[in-house]
């Protein structure tokens, strides 16, 4: 099993294989691992991986706040995650591939990078100036009757879109191309579909691409009878343009 140490960027978010993330780093640890990144070759991937935080914990404020509006926030990279920082994310992440990583006037960077492959957090080491993780790829395995099961998580996902966005308004199925690879239609409709965090972090840990699509067509079959039986649910921006996962 391929394994490797990237830098550990922990979000609120679930990031998948192939879905882009964009990115406005402001805290200083985020900034020291994307000035570290920026000294890598360019013809060589920059890559760092993203871990979902569990609930309960949050990332360290970047200014005083509530309830002292005079305290100062948590500094260093384990900050806001407890004296075990392992335990704060969920052990399942996504490496992400930083496209572009461009540094503003302010020291902040706005950064672009896609979904590529998913690991399995082996151990977190907070020594440096951010943190970093022992990291194990983890395969995709295809599973039983993937091809079939993708053609109807499709079809249950148009239908749900077309619920969503209301019967007057255009849905976004009906004039763009969806993929009909099974493991890429996993991906794009667990982060399309709005779910909370544990539900999309456990589509990303499914066993193979059979039992995520499984577990998507349940949902998207439950989901679109909720919205059915409320028809004065507000249509969300999700069914009018590309999915965002900040």
């Amino acid at each position: 099993m391929t394994t490797a140490r990237l830098p550990l960027f922990p979000l609120n978010s679930v990031l998948f294989p192939g879905l882009v993330l964009p990115l406005n780093i402001f805290e200083e640890r985020y900034r020291a691992m994307m000035r570290d990144l920026l000294k890598t070759p360019e013809d060589e991937p920059r890559r760092f991986a993203v871990v979902a935080i569990r609930d309960g914990h949050e990332v360290a404020p970047s200014a005083p706040g509530m309830p002292d509006p005079t305290a100062l926030p948590a500094q260093g990279p384990a900050a806001g995650f407890g004296p075990d920082p392992a335990t704060a994310f969920h052990g399942v992440g996504c490496v992400a591939d930083a496209a572009t990583i461009r540094e503003r006037a302010d020291g902040a960077f706005e950064v672009l990078a896609t979904g590529t492959t998913r690991v399995r957090v082996r151990s977190v080491d907070s020594s440096g100036p951010y943190l970093t993780a022992e990291l194990e790829e983890l395969p995709e395995e295809p599973g039983d009757e993937a091809g079939a099961l993708a053609e109807g998580v499709l079809r249950a996902f148009r239908q749900y879109q077309k619920r969503l966005a209301g019967a007057r308004e255009r849905s976004l199925a009906a004039g763009t191309e969806l993929p009909d690879e099974p493991a890429v239609v996993s991906y794009l409709v667990a982060a399309a579909v709005m779910l909370d965090t544990p539900t999309r972090q456990r589509l990303l840990q499914a066993p193979d691409t059979s039992s995520r699509l499984r577990d998507e067509l349940a949902l998207l079959r439950s989901e679109t009878a909720i919205i059915r039986s409320l028809p004065s649910l507000p249509a969300s921006e999700l069914t009018r343009g590309p999915t965002s996962l900040n």
